[in-house]
């Protein structure tokens, strides 16, 4: 099952249950000004900007604020290259597969994923921390041959 949502290169790919499992953000994405793509209850905030040149943002501090997180989102940032982002759900099932290209990013929201490498890529990885070794993930082989082929790609 698929189900995306593609607005202005911005695509939000959901379960069946609405649970958002990835946002990515094509490469040629652009707005004017700051425009938040996550809402405010997300765990992981992304912003896009564009500014003008001598414009500044005025220096600050991020207060040492206490949250309570439980999960592990993570954002992967394509700096070369393509690769096949397979998604799951939490519970292992198959949803969709994203090729992504140079310059896209795409946050990680729940559920699981996969990747394959197309053509060499750097990738660049950011999640929270700290790394909990042995407790932070569950690899699971997903059975691709029934569920995948190339016309379920985004």
């Amino acid at each position: 099952m698929r189900i995306v949502e593609d607005s202005s290169l911005v695509l939000q790919i959901r379960d069946a249950d609405g649970v958002l499992l990835a946002m990515i953000v094509r490469a040629n994405f652009s707005v004017e000004g700051l425009s938040f793509l996550t809402d405010d209850s997300s765990v992981l905030q992304v912003g896009y900007m564009t500014r003008p040149t001598g414009e500044r943002i005025a220096a600050h501090v991020h207060e040492p604020l206490m949250r309570n997180i439980v999960g592990t989102q993570e954002v992967l940032v394509i700096q070369s290259g393509i690769i096949r982002l397979d998604l799951f759900t939490q519970k292992k099932q198959y949803v969709a597969s994203v090729l992504l290209e140079t310059g896209d990013v795409v946050l990680l929201s729940e559920g699981g994923h996969g990747v394959d490498i197309i053509k060499e890529a750097r990738i660049i990885e950011i999640k929270q921390g700290p790394f909990a070794e042995g407790k932070d993930k569950t690899r699971f082989e997903p059975d691709l041959t029934e569920s995948f082929d190339h016309s379920d790609t985004i």
